[in-house]
């Protein structure tokens, strides 16, 4: 038995173990706190540490709902940095990506926090965490959210970069600098290493279709490959000359013949045999020219349906058509919007691990499945 497992089966308490569980833990650009650290990768191994984590993210987000002060975004900002610290290895029971989500459906109409950075910030942590980012940059560019800001620039860019569309991720750098944003060295420095990054790729290209025209040497590989086609060549050969049947013993073609004579065609007073028979005699000019001879008679058998036509006083046309709405509905829509919008940090904050979990799936694939319609980008 190695030490480490031998330690985790003592049950043994100890202030280490970030050193046990440190593969577990995901990277954060600030740092952490290595207390807090510990006590959360403890919890692994101790219920009431665990109980005691999620009952201080159920207070966090108490105290966001009764939150009076001036900046309202400050304990949200609160609330997502001690989960990202008490839960390190991320996943979806955290429900950092619901926190995410409600915070920035909070503010996404509020003037105020449009050129914030800390409220960018935390749109740009949610777009890491979602399945395809490009859904929230066209939120944040068609609400005007952040553009004053490097940071977003940088990171539109490299989202595009990393789907191989450098030319758009080259207009962003442009754009982002046309437009001053700030800081304006940080955007520069990027735009350079972005740059760089593009001319190797185009190098490496330009490498290897040169390499591709290039004559392939082997020595040994060749000659067994045209031994081995050669040897198939002959299998298949000799299979086709064993199905194939001798000249003398050939079965007979047989020629279909259509016993099934025109009933209809023979009964008529104009039709000839030679008709019946069409497919035994060519007949002459006249007749292979011809088109039908049937003459045309009543359908009884088959009755179309009439349109009505339009009555006396019918209503007239209009221009448009008016769409009545109903106040009292849309009041109820509204109500149920404001109630959706606490809903799932309800759930937060009762800690309801599958109701989490499911919540946290369908944000990754859809991050704007709760915003109003009107708010999506066209």
């Amino acid at each position: 038995m190695d030490p480490e497992t031998e330690f985790l089966a003592s049950k043994k308490e100890t202030g280490n173990e970030w050193e046990l569980f440190k593969e577990n833990v995901r990277p954060l650009k600030r740092g952490r706190n290595i207390r807090l650290l510990n006590d959360a990768l403890a919890s692994h191994n101790c219920f009431h540490l665990k109980r005691s984590l999620l009952d201080n993210r159920r207070r966090l987000i108490e105290a966001i709902d009764k939150y009076e002060g001036d900046d309202p975004l400050q304990p949200w900002l609160e609330c997502i940095k001690w989960v990202q610290e008490a839960f390190p290895a991320g996943g979806d029971s955290s429900g950092l990506v619901v926190i995410y989500e409600q915070c920035v459906r909070r503010f996404w109409h509020s003037q105020r926090y449009k050129d914030d950075l800390r409220y960018l910030n935390v749109w740009l942590e949610y777009a890491e965490n979602c399945i395809d980012a490009q859904v929230i940059f066209s939120f944040l560019d068609a609400n005007d959210i952040g553009k004053t800001h490097s940071v977003y620039y940088i990171a539109y860019a490299l989202h595009m970069e990393s789907k191989s569309k450098m030319k758009a991720a080259n207009d962003l750098f442009s754009l982002g600098i046309s437009r001053n944003a700030q800081p304006a060295e940080k955007l520069k420095d990027a735009y350079k290493k972005f740059l760089v990054r593009s001319m190797r790729k185009t190098q490496v290209i330009n490498e290897d279709s040169k390499e591709n025209h290039l004559p392939v040497r082997s020595f040994g590989t060749v000659l067994a490959r045209e031994e081995n086609r050669r040897q198939a060549m002959q299998s298949s050969d000799m299979q086709r000359k064993k199905l194939k049947p001798d000249g003398n013993h050939r079965a007979p073609f047989s020629v279909y013949k259509d016993t099934n004579v025109d009933i209809t065609s023979c009964h008529q007073p104009d039709n000839s045999k030679t008709e019946c028979n069409s497919w035994l005699t060519l007949g002459a000019q006249a007749e292979r020219n011809k088109e039908n001879n049937a003459k045309p008679a009543k359908w009884t058998s088959c009755k179309i349906p009439q349109r009505p036509g339009p009555g006396v006083g019918g209503a007239t046309t209009s221009d448009h058509i008016e769409v009545f709405i109903d106040e009292e509905c849309a009041e109820t829509d509204t109500t149920r919007n404001e109630i959706g919008k606490s809903s799932n940090l309800f759930r937060v904050k009762q800690g309801d691990g599958q109701e989490i979990n499911r919540e946290t799936k369908l944000l990754r694939k859809n991050p704007l499945r709760n915003f109003p319609p009107n708010s999506l980008p066209r």
